[in-house]
């Protein structure tokens, strides 16, 4: 019986490593990005982060100064950079990425003085960073980088633009005419109307009878008159 016993459980255990090794088998280790692809990605980190900081100052808080939050910004944009991870072609990505590194501890003690109040520690600690966020920009630049070459933005609260709305459409804006206004017709002055003249035996203009001729003559039929013979 022990020896039985020992048999089997020799071949439990034979068992139980060779699931172990399958299992550890099937997990691939994960694949590395290209230089391109982590360009990429890389820039949409960067352009986002420099948004966030280019509107920190109207977003501060009584207990989060700007310094803070700055400095919180930029090491939370090169821990998301590392978790990339290295690319398939590292020409140039060490300098990179040691300049990435110390960017974020340069950030890290501009946060620890503003937390303390040191007023005197954390002026030398932005000078420090600000060398150290030039530092970076080069690297990025230098490795490809376009954004992660950038400095901070504020995003844009305008409307869009005449130009820029031509870009989406493709089409120019229509230009908007003035109202065009009539002038105003003064109505035409009604003709003249002549008085009207009385009944019989009103008088016409030069005081004569209406109706007797010019030469003031008498009408015919006036007695005395002689006839033709």
């Amino acid at each position: 019986m022990p020896v039985a016993a020992l048999l089997i459980a020799g071949c439990g255990g034979g068992d139980s490593s060779d699931s172990s090794e399958s299992t550890a088998a099937t997990v691939a280790a994960p694949r590395a990005l290209s230089k391109a692809e982590l360009i990429e990605q890389g820039d949409a980190i960067c352009a986002e982060v420099n948004a966030a900081v280019g509107s920190v100052g109207s977003s501060s808080t009584e207990n989060s100064s700007p310094a803070g939050q700055a400095a919180d910004l930029y090491s939370g944009m090169v821990a998301s950079l590392n978790n990339l991870g290295t690319p398939q072609e590292t020409d140039g990505y060490a300098e990179f990425s040691s300049a990435a590194e110390e960017l974020a501890k340069a950030e890290d003690e501009v946060k620890l003085a503003s937390e303390r109040g040191d007023t005197a520690g954390l002026e030398a600690a932005e000078s420090n960073a600000s060398e150290a966020l030039t530092s970076f920009q080069n690297a990025a630049s230098e490795y490809g980088f376009s954004d992660c070459s950038e400095g901070p933005s504020a995003p844009a609260t305008s409307g869009p633009s005449s130009e820029s709305a031509e870009a989406e459409t493709g089409e120019e804006p229509e230009a908007i005419e003035p109202e065009a206004v009539e002038p105003e017709v003064e109505a035409e002055a009604a003709p003249e109307v002549a008085p009207e003249t009385g009944g019989a035996g009103g008088t016409a203009e030069g005081g004569g009878t209406a109706g007797a001729p010019e030469g003031g003559g008498t009408t015919g039929g006036s007695s005395g008159g002689i006839g033709p013979g």
